[in-house]
């Protein structure tokens, strides 16, 4: 098996955004986008295999399996809010080649839906953070750029790995716009103040007005996930795993 895409509905969305919210540092962007998914009640329509995913399977209570997985969202816009394509998984792509594959083909699906502005969310990883993280940015082009230094954020100077820098780069490349949104985190744990940050910078860029009340039960529901794949264990063994993360942002 290569990279196989499961579509199960091919939803009529108006000129959606799509937000990606792979695990990263901090977890950032896992949380966002679980939390989008349950307060919208957003809709799965398609689903992610590859080859390049963790080789392994996680048993469940009842003796089933779970496998490695991305999955694709919609939300259709309420109330003067946009229209929304989630990405959401519980594993990014292991090798260089499979990240851009993965990239690539849901840049395939989302432009069949006039998708052509993309956001992604990650994590900044700092010595220290303070209670109100920093924001940072980078962005396809300079006008989409004003865009996210006008939520509040600063520009990002360095390196974005991962799928958080690689599609709003191969975006660019074929006319999407967008930006990624970094916020500071220790990025040793699912950060939910990190993410209550992103959330709310989301919410006003897209005019979405989620609640975050529940924002740490996201955070929570994402730490079960990702310790049942290895992705996260307990605080004494992260050091050790840390260069292991090096595509997360």
């Amino acid at each position: 098996m290569a990279l196989t895409i499961q579509i199960e509905e091919k939803p009529k969305l108006n000129n959606p955004v799509l937000i990606e919210g792979l695990p990263g540092i901090g977890f950032v962007a896992n949380i966002v986008a679980l939390h989008l998914i349950h307060e919208l009640e957003a809709k799965p329509f398609a689903k992610i295999f590859s080859n390049s995913f963790q080789d392994l399977a996680v048993t469940t209570e009842n003796g089933g399996t779970r496998s490695p997985i991305n999955e694709l969202y919609y939300y259709k816009g309420k109330g003067g809010s946009r229209d929304l394509i989630i990405w959401y998984g519980n594993t990014q792509a292991l090798t260089t080649f499979g990240q851009y594959e993965l990239c690539g083909r849901v840049l395939d699906i989302v432009e069949e839906l006039e998708c052509r502005f993309l956001i992604t969310v990650g994590g900044f990883k700092q010595e220290e953070v303070k209670d109100v993280p920093g924001i940072y940015c980078a962005a396809s082009d300079t006008e989409t750029l004003k865009e996210a230094l006008n939520l509040g954020a600063k520009v990002m100077v360095g390196n974005i790995f991962g799928v958080a820098g690689i599609l709003i780069g191969l975006g660019s490349l074929r006319g999407f716009k967008g930006f990624s949104l970094l916020v500071e985190t220790l990025g040793t744990y699912p950060d939910a103040n990190a993410a209550r940050y992103a959330m709310t910078t989301l919410n006003k860029h897209l005019n979405l007005n989620v609640d975050l009340s529940r924002l740490d039960v996201a955070a929570e529901k994402t730490t079960k996930i990702l310790e049942s794949f290895g992705w996260i264990r307990a605080a004494k063994e992260e050091k050790k795993r840390e260069e292991q993360f090096r595509w997360f942002v």
